[in-house]
């Protein structure tokens, strides 16, 4: 689920994090933005320790990337012991506490990814009798994420269960439609689903030259993904010579377009 995206906010939001060792501080001067920058830092440095003291301090006062960065350690083991059950619990924090923030604002792309991990877990449910699987609720929860913060993630989810029919009605026209607002905002296997369902015609007018040209967009975005090069190699493969030229000018039209 994270992305170079969250890392990259990550860091920015870090570039004023002190040096040193352990982390010492005055919980009654200490901001949580202060307390966060500190956990970070911490984190980066593999001390794990200090980076929970920190990142707990600040997730205490409802700071939601340090909400967001204490859940991403329990739900992957990253430096504490793995708990799907604390991270879906922090996740549930941050949505609940921060819904209707800003969408454009700086915390909205955690918040967000927050949604969009709730989704999962309700989709897959937590082993041990902890989370039943809720496919209807999942939905609801990509759905949220996908219109209020526009999350591409959240978008191509919400567009696998419009396609599959899972947690509700099968709706190709909208698997279209969510796949193709995630693939424009460059999210590798929508490109990949949206190039697949223009070439063959599923939910919308077959168009096998646009199908072609997100297929090889995603390939190219996508490069450790053998299932989305073999998509692209298996379409480009029974396509026309001229449908495959069409289809590389037109990808490099839209590279071009979105470099400037």
């Amino acid at each position: 689920m994270p992305t170079n995206r969250f890392l990259i906010l990550l860091a920015a939001a870090c570039v004023a994090a002190p040096s040193g060792g352990a982390w010492a501080f005055d919980p009654a001067k200490t901001t949580p933005g202060e307390a966060f920058r500190s956990g970070y830092a911490a984190y980066k440095k593999g001390e794990t320790q200090e980076a929970v003291e920190a990142l707990s301090f600040a997730a205490e006062k409802g700071h939601p990337a340090a909400l967001w960065k204490l859940a991403r350690m329990y739900a992957t083991g990253d430096g504490v012991k793995e708990d799907d059950a604390k991270a879906f619990q922090i996740y549930s924090r941050i949505a609940n506490e921060n819904a209707d923030d800003n969408p454009r604002g700086r915390d909205a792309p955690f918040i967000a990814d927050a949604f969009v991990a709730l989704g999962s877990y309700l989709r897959s449910g937590i082993p041990g009798g902890i989370l039943q699987p809720d496919e209807a609720r999942a939905r609801r929860f990509f759905a949220y994420a996908a219109s209020y913060f526009g999350d591409p993630e959240a978008q191509y989810y919400l567009a696998g269960m419009y396609l599959d029919g899972q947690g509700g009605e099968k709706n190709e026209r909208q698997a279209v439609r969510w796949f193709k607002l995630a693939a424009e905002k460059g999210h590798g296997p929508a490109q990949a689903a949206f190039g697949q369902l223009l070439f063959e015609g599923v939910g919308v007018a077959r168009n096998p030259t646009r199908g072609l040209m997100w297929l090889d967009l995603a390939a190219r975005s996508s490069e450790d993904d053998g299932a989305i090069q073999n998509m692209r190699e298996k379409a480009f493969g029974s396509a026309s010579e001229s449908e495959r030229s069409t289809a590389l000018a037109q990808a490099q039209v839209w590279l071009d377009r979105r470099s400037k």
